[in-house]
């Protein structure tokens, strides 16, 4: 990597994704790290800037996270946010206490005009506050640059050391012109020119898989989602037919998803291999009702089938995983939480002959990753596919799972799908499918009475996936897709749509 470079020091904080995130959307690379990161590896990294994420610690606690105060005198520009300002304003002399009243939520803030980080923008605007404590006095040779009713400095600056903070999140939508104060900071603070795009770092990705895997051959299990979909389109681009794809189609995937994946790479020169395994699956849940159980069946019946597969190749070079990078995030930054230990094929390292991984996307965020799958050419129904758990349908199924219930289901979720994307609320609805429950209710059909099952929408907007709220879909719309389903499919009665926001529930049911 040869680009400019942000580091994001994570003290925990709830949105350290999405601070990275918002950095790379303004075009300047930047990489995660922990809090811990010495002095040494700082500047072995050479960045641009550093910013500090948020955290849930008071600064004053012994056991609260910290930073040496030489790292403030690097002369690198520093951006604190939330927990991160009072982390500077505690380690330069001042003074952060708890006030009598606490800031959360959407708060009127004040802001002086002439501080490079709100350079155009209005000297008064919403911010999202989210904090218990509160600098009450700052370092010497800082100014306070924004404040609000309850906050005497919602922001604080000394311009000389380009040091910079904010007490709000400037990172989530609610904050009025957040991410043009985030550019502020790279552009007109730290002098980024703003280097990162997907194109360059398509033509950077082939020519490091191709200086890795010389004339080697590469495996790689394709499910069909994003991840996956576009991780072998860059490898067909870099390798061509030294790629061998092997599909394992369970019959769990949505309506058509198994033949438009290979439709897709119909016309791509690369070993495509189709495994229809469905009768296999289906017989291995055969009167399976507990979620995890069937997650457990599915994850080691697709081992086996991609094993028997994967050995009339024989020996390959590389295994290629789709591992992206809030998988590495997430699998722990120091003492980061282990929020969940991510390994996109799980086992297989330990059956099949290979001889290393390589995983050419893990330094990219989900909207990078569809962002590459458009430069390189993938159908566009690859690039936007819906999210899609790995057991597919299977935890969409409340209860026991028979081949009937899948075409339910499959039927169902297709037309749901369908108008949304007529409607043109593809885009805007971050996740969308349908649940068939083990529910079953009595219901009127043709002046006959009926005892048929219920089925349950579910559409949910989110900027990050660990917190979602339910998509206002219109009456209307619900009224027709209801009106279809209950029309078009058999065995459906009843209709109802989840309004349950994550949390307290999850996004999917199971």
């Amino acid at each position: 990597m040869k680009n400019e470079l942000v580091l994001v020091l994570d003290f925990g904080g709830q949105y350290n994704q999405l601070i990275a995130r918002r950095v790379r959307e303004c075009n300047v690379y930047c990489e995660v790290h922990s809090y811990k990161m010495t002095i040494d590896e700082i500047k072995k990294k050479n960045p641009m800037g550093i910013i500090f994420t948020g955290g849930p610690n008071s600064v004053y606690l012994e056991e609260a996270p910290h930073v040496e105060k030489a790292l403030f005198e690097l002369g690198i520009p520093v951006l604190g946010i939330c927990y991160g300002v009072q982390l500077m304003a505690h380690v330069l002399g001042g003074r952060v206490t708890t006030p009598v009243t606490r800031e959360y939520g959407k708060t009127e803030t004040q802001f002086v005009s002439d501080s490079l980080l709100f350079k155009g923008l209005p000297e008064k605007a919403t911010t999202w506050m989210s904090h218990t404590d509160y600098i009450e006095v700052v370092p010497e040779g800082f100014r306070v640059t924004a404040h609000t009713d309850a906050c005497p400095c919602a922001a604080m600056e000394n311009a000389e050391k380009k040091l910079y903070g904010m007490q709000y999140h400037p990172e989530v939508l609610h904050t009025d012109n957040g991410v043009q104060m985030l550019r502020n900071f790279l552009y007109e603070i730290c002098n980024c020119q703003g280097d990162w795009t997907m194109g360059d770092y398509k033509k950077t990705a082939i020519n490091n898989i191709r200086e890795t895997v010389k004339d080697g051959k590469v495996l790689l299990a394709l499910s069909g989602g994003v991840d996956s979909s576009v991780l072998a389109a860059l490898l067909a681009e870099a390798i061509g037919k030294q790629l061998t794809c092997i599909f394992v189609d369970h019959g769990l995937m949505r309506k058509n998803e198994g033949d438009e994946v290979e439709q897709a790479f119909a016309s791509w020169d690369i070993n495509f291999v189709r495994v229809n395994a469905q009768e296999q699956f289906l017989s291995r849940l055969a009167n399976v009702e507990d979620p995890e159980t069937k997650r457990k069946i599915i994850g080691e019946e697709f081992i086996r089938v991609f094993e028997q597969e994967a050995k009339k190749i024989g020996v390959v070079d590389f295994l290629a995983q789709g591992t992206i990078y809030p998988d590495v995030i997430e699998s722990g930054t120091g003492d980061a939480a282990v929020i969940k230990s991510h390994h996109n094929v799980g086992g297989l390292p330990d059956h099949v002959d290979f001889k290393e991984i390589i995983e050419p996307l893990r330094l990219l965020f989900k909207d990078e990753v569809r962002k590459l799958g458009q430069e390189l050419g993938l159908a566009e129904y690859l690039v936007w596919r819906q999210p899609f758990p790995g057991p597919g349908l299977a935890i969409r199924i409340i209860g026991d799972i028979t081949q009937e219930k899948i075409d339910m289901l499959q039927e169902a979720d297709f037309i749901f799908r369908q108008e949304i994307a007529l409607a043109k609320m593809d885009r805007d609805i971050h996740q969308y499918f349908a649940v068939l429950t083990s529910m079953r209710s009595v219901g009127v059909m043709g002046d006959e009475r009926t005892y048929d099952y219920t089925l349950a929408l579910r559409g949910v907007t989110t900027t990050d996936f660990m917190t979602a709220d339910f998509a206002r879909i219109p009456y209307d719309l619900l009224a027709k897709i209801s009106s279809r389903i209950v029309n078009e499919v058999k065995n459906i009665n009843r209709i109802v749509y989840d309004i349950t926001t994550k949390p307290p529930a999850t996004i999917e049911w199971e």
